[in-house]
């Protein structure tokens, strides 16, 4: 089971960052968040599918054929994927962008990504820190609402953690669109992570019906994922997109794997027959407040430094048009070759 959960693991994380390379190549400096926010939809809905069928999908036909359904449904997302990179291949070739984009990727090598510009590892952490209070609350948001509010079922705990995937199931795509239209990601990505802290604290402290916390997370992490992602191709050159959405991917990768691990330790039991007590459910939340607090000072120096940078994050998709008009960046090469000091600021 370990073998096939690290093989479906690493080709889940690689297809997310081919998937976000060509939505932000395709559609930068136009419906870029709305782009990201129905792929974030649609990837939510197979969130929202899999909470409400799968268990009863078991039930009726046995773990074996559950497996099986899961399989062919890689095999379509295969056969998804060769379609799009033959569509992804064709449009460039007709624009006559592939032998651009392949000549500024060859420049590219592994030392010059420490010559990443500022604001773009200042988004990493920012997104880093957010999704370190998602992810890991929602894997164990089920059995912490049966632990702490009586008369929850595991189906109806389970229906109520999902209801952070429903929210972002309805709200990415509208989300998006007015992203693209006022801009100000990087003032949505301050908003967001403050308005995240009540969350947890309510969760924690209070015994306030957790259907709210759950919805208000959705609601906050649509805005996070279709501000903070598309802002990624604002910031770095086209030809090292993918290396930038790849690093991207693996820091926050590891950021949630090393927080599963310490809520692990927190919670301090691996069983999920028995209850774990209230207290160390607040040590979660509390570790969960932490780093959305981070979040807060990461996408704060985001906006100082991206202010001090021309205010690229904070423009609509017009005035980006028209910056971009001025002084294209799309095969902008990574480092000055008058110099090996150059920046990519």
């Amino acid at each position: 089971m370990l073998t096939g959960r690290l093989l479906f693991g690493s080709g889940n994380g690689s297809l997310t960052i081919v998937q976000n390379r060509i939505t932000a190549f395709w559609f930068k400096g136009k419906e870029l968040a709305l782009a990201f926010g129905l792929t974030l939809s649609f990837s939510r809905l197979g969130s929202v599918l899999n909470f409400f069928f799968t268990q009863q999908f078991e039930i009726h036909f046995g773990i074996q054929w559950t497996l099986w359904g899961g399989t062919l449904l890689c095999i379509l997302g295969f056969i998804s994927a060769i379609t799009v990179s033959v569509l992804d291949k064709v449009g460039m070739k007709q624009l006559g962008l592939d032998g651009v984009i392949q000549q500024e990727s060859k420049k590219v090598r592994v030392q010059d990504v420490r010559r990443l510009p500022l604001r773009y590892w200042l988004l990493v952490l920012t997104i880093m820190f957010f999704y370190n209070g998602v992810f890991p609350f929602v894997a164990d948001a089920s059995k912490f609402i049966q632990d702490k509010s009586a008369g929850y079922s595991q189906q109806e705990a389970a229906y109520v953690a999902g209801a952070v995937y429903d929210s972002s199931l309805v709200l990415s795509a509208a989300v998006g669109i007015l992203i693209d239209y006022v801009g100000l990601r990087g003032v949505f990505a301050v908003g967001c992570a403050v308005l995240t802290l009540p969350v947890f604290a309510l969760l924690a402290f209070t015994f306030v019906p957790p259907l709210v916390s759950t919805v208000w997370l959705g609601i906050t992490y649509s805005f996070a994922a279709a501000s903070l992602w598309p802002s990624i191709p604002l910031v770095v050159p086209q030809a090292t997109l993918g290396t930038a959405m790849g690093l991207a991917t693996s820091v926050q990768m590891i950021g949630i794997g090393l927080s599963n691990l310490i809520v692990g330790h927190i919670l301090g039991t691996k069983s999920s027959e028995l209850k774990i007590p209230l207290w160390r459910w607040q040590q979660m939340m509390v570790f969960m407040l932490a780093n959305t607090v981070a979040c807060i000072m990461a996408s704060v120096c985001l906006n100082v430094v991206d202010k001090q940078q021309g205010g690229t994050l904070n423009r609509s998709t017009k005035r980006s048009s028209a910056a971009e008009v001025r002084q294209p960046v799309d095969t902008a090469p990574l480092l000055d070759e008058v110099g090996d000091e150059g920046s990519i600021n």
